[in-house]
């Protein structure tokens, strides 16, 4: 299988194309299905699509999902490392484990991705953006990548799609369950949890303790600081509930990560992030084919930033959450939804905003309805911002069974994101502001064609997409006398975004093999200067395989990651070269319920960046034990 090397930072002329060729070929490798494939696969169960649980060919929506079984074949150790590659999913690191890790999916800006918590809308409101690099994927139980808008649900930032992680829920009789890890780059994994519930209840807490020493994330020439930049987290969750014989439902939920980060930097070289959220849930079904749903949740998201031990700023996100929603059964195949959302968010810190709260009321409904071999999708979202007043969002989708394992899916939709509380309201030195309080949302409109095959012996996905982004934000230079060099934001950008994602999922002699190809063309169609320029940090092309056989009591497996060339900046002066890694995997099961466990990541110690300046972890290991009945 031709993989193309990492080459230097400006690759040479025609790269871009065979690299485009070698994706290809192993896209159409993958993509036939063989033929002495061995066993069915069953259609994942979803929420995110629609807010409502259905199996992911009702959604109609191209979506991913990870499960707690994925989660532990592949052993992964982190968020990013766990979703990188997956279709329309690509990351950019500034370093190692635990460094920032911003999430571009099918082309969209990185705070165009919403980011919930089972359920909850989460991340810090100065940036727009939720540390997924952060949140132990110990107290993980599945996670959907939904792709394409879905505001006409959720409100803002669902511009490129949507990621919900769930947390473990527990049920059953109860168990123990533990894990105790080490590794290079000095790395020190723990968890412990218990779970349990019975028949109708569920309980689940989950702890975690990690750190790593980690590399030096900076290139030395660019920040004279050679020094290991480590990791250390905290992390805990508890969920529990009950269902009771009427029909009603509770469940309760916590959430918790602290973590302690050391990068390279001038201003600030370390800091400390806290991550948190409460939520209540309760259902009620007043009658037969009517389910209504209320949920009050409260986030909080802590930044403070230090420069060798001094403290230097701080920022307090607090997010207070109410939503209500029914779910009405309408004749023998249609269903209709209806809800409220509220959202109130308040900032606090050691800068003084010269706004600290703002507020949005969101109004939707969706209709979903079958008719023989067609599904039609409606849905449609009014939301009230305290700060730029209305926005109106929708999307449809048609979804035509052309046999009984292939479909084909037709969506439009729009979307926004509201700007930031950096962009709208951070305070003025003197008479220069990089905030403007006249910012406007970015909205963008969106069509997707999609082919998908389900179930049967291979369940694979083609989908083609376009968008088209208005009123982007970008920093320009102010022009106020005696500000010149310095920079404000101002909706000055557009962005047209095409591409192509290719999924399969088989078994094929033994193995469990699934390979993911996302081929993208992000461009910006905004000032002249810029016009046709490549998005930054987009590779155009990703590619991931994974391979997995389970053999008795040996199982073992491999993954390959592929990603094109990108650029570092808008201007496309800085490009930095494609790359692709290998990681092995093995797992012996000791016991009934013991495993040892072991992971080679970057098995060929490639050198390689997704940031300029900004240094990847070379070949490492990592060994686990862990107990689970």
């Amino acid at each position: 299988m031709p993989i193309p090397s990492p080459g230097p930072e400006r690759r040479p002329p025609g790269a871009a194309k065979r690299f485009a060729a070698s994706l290809g070929a192993c896209a159409a490798t993958f993509l036939a299905a063989p033929a002495g494939a061995e066993v069915a696969l069953l259609p994942e169960t979803v929420v995110t699509a629609t807010r409502i649980a259905r199996t992911a060919d009702e959604t109609l929506a191209p979506v991913s999902v990870i499960t707690r079984d994925d989660i532990e074949r592949r052993q992964a150790r982190s968020l990013p490392d766990l979703l990188r590659g997956l279709p329309g999913v690509a990351f950019t690191n500034t370093g190692g484990r635990g460094q920032q890790a911003s999430l571009f999916l099918r082309g969209a800006e990185s705070d165009h991705v919403l980011v919930l918590v089972d359920g909850v809308r989460v991340g810090s409101a100065t940036t727009g953006l939720f540390a997924l690099q952060h949140l132990p994927v110990a107290l993980v139980e599945r996670v959907e990548v939904v792709r394409g808008p879905r505001a006409s649900l959720y409100g803002s930032d669902a511009v490129g799609g949507v990621v919900q992680i769930f947390t473990r829920r527990g049920g059953g009789e109860p168990v123990s369950h533990g894990t105790l890890g080490a590794g290079s780059r000095g790395a020190l994994d723990a968890t412990a949890g218990l779970s349990g519930g019975g028949d109708r209840g569920w309980f689940n807490v989950t702890g975690t303790s990690a750190r790593e020493s980690g590399i030096n994330a900076r290139d030395p020439r660019v920040a004279a600081e050679p020094d290991r930049d480590g990791f250390r987290n905290h992390g805990a969750s508890l969920r529990a509930g009950y269902r009771f014989g009427n029909g009603v439902e509770v469940e309760g939920r916590m959430l918790h990560d602290r973590s302690r980060v050391e990068y390279d930097g001038s201003w600030v070289n370390e800091s400390t992030a806290r991550q948190s959220l409460w939520a209540g849930t309760l259902g009620l079904s007043p009658r037969e084919g009517w389910r209504a749903t209320v949920q009050a949740a409260r986030s909080r998201d802590d930044l403070d930033s230090f420069h060798d031990g001094g403290f230097r700023s701080g920022f307090v996100t607090r997010r207070d959450e109410v939503s209500l929603q029914n779910d009405l059964d309408v004749g023998e195949a249609h269903l209709l939804s209806v809800g409220f959302d509220y959202r109130e968010d308040h900032l606090s810190g050691s800068t003084a905003y010269t706004v600290s709260t703002r507020d949005n009321k969101g109004v939707f409904a969706q209709f979903l309805a079958a008719f023989g071999d067609h599904d039609l999708h409606f849905a449609g979202r009014h939301d009230d911002n305290q700060h730029f007043g209305g926005a109106e969002t929708g999307s449809l989708t048609w979804g035509w069974q052309l046999r009984d394992a292939l479909r084909f899916t037709a969506s439009y939709g729009t979307a926004f994101h509201a700007p930031t509380f950096n962009e709208l309201y951070f305070p003025a030195s003197g008479d220069c502001s990089f905030s403007n309080p006249d910012l406007v949302p970015e909205e963008s409109k969106s069509l997707d064609f999609g082919l998908s095959s389900s179930p049967g012996p291979a369940r694979w996905s083609l989908n083609v997409f376009r968008s088209e982004v208005e009123n982007l934000i970008a920093n320009v230079g102010l022009s106020t006398p005696g500000c010149e060099g310095l920079l404000t934001a101002a909706n000055v950008e557009r962005a047209r975004i095409r591409g192509l994602e290719a999924s399969l999922e088989t078994r094929l002699s033994g193995f469990d093999a699934s390979a993911s190809l996302t081929l993208l063309d992000p461009r910006n169609h905004g000032p002249r200067d810029l016009r046709g320029n490549q998005l930054p940090r987009r590779p155009r092309q990703t590619l991931r395989v994974d391979l997995d056989r389970d053999a008795d009591r040996l199982a073992y497996g491999a993954t390959v990651h592929a990603a094109g060339s990108r650029y570092d900046d808008a201007g496309n002066t800085r490009s930095i070269g494609g790359f692709y890694t290998v990681d092995l995997r093995a797992a012996y099961r000791i016991g009934e319920d013991w495993s040892l466990e072991g992971r080679v990541g970057n098995l060929l110690d490639r050198r390689y960046r997704t940031a300029h300046a900004y240094h990847r972890p070379g070949r490492g290991f990592f060994v686990t034990f862990r107990y689970r009945p």
